[in-house]
């Protein structure tokens, strides 16, 4: 049965996925940002998101050995030692108060010339960066109420001037 195997397959082996997402994520950690196919971002976005949190956890860890173990299962995921030691020394703190969400997707608008691919650019978020706020229930409503009493004042203000003048 084909239960509970729900990823990108990417049209590759297990062993290249493997592969492929390290090798991205990697680059992922030392650029800061990489232009791939929207389909490998998507893939990618779970992946480097887990090991960014192992990162963060190792550097709240209070035991040395803790933060040992999950800087060697980050190693286990992304087999570039210069990436992860870059991503646990100087990029975990970026993300210390950040609670999830450490990557950005954007679509890019033409598509690739040979395969006529997607394509996107994935990054990571800076730690300042605070992103938007999404809108919550009907506010539309509320404006259209607000509105007549707000073009009614100007109005009653202006007759109590002209009354004031005579």
């Amino acid at each position: 049965m084909r239960h509970n195997k729900h990823h990108a397959s990417l049209g590759v082996t297990r062993e290249h996925r493997k592969a492929m997402l390290s090798n991205m994520g990697a680059s992922l950690i030392k650029h800061g940002r990489i232009e791939t196919t929207l389909t490998k971002a998507k893939a990618l976005r779970p992946f480097i998101e887990k090991v960014i949190t192992k990162a963060k956890n190792a550097a709240a860890a209070t035991e040395k050995k803790d933060a040992l173990h999950l800087r060697r299962m980050a190693l286990k995921d992304i087999r570039d030692e210069g990436a992860v030691t870059l991503l646990f020394n100087e990029k975990a703190a970026q993300f210390a108060k950040r609670s999830g969400g450490y990557t950005r997707i954007y679509k890019l608008g033409p598509q690739r010339v040979g395969d006529a691919a997607e394509m996107a650019l994935i990054e990571l978020i800076p730690a300042e960066d605070t992103g938007y706020s999404k809108s919550r229930g009907k506010k539309k409503a509320a404006t259209k109420k607000a509105k007549p009493a707000a073009e009614a004042a100007p109005a009653a203000e202006a007759a109590k001037t002209d009354e004031a003048k005579s």
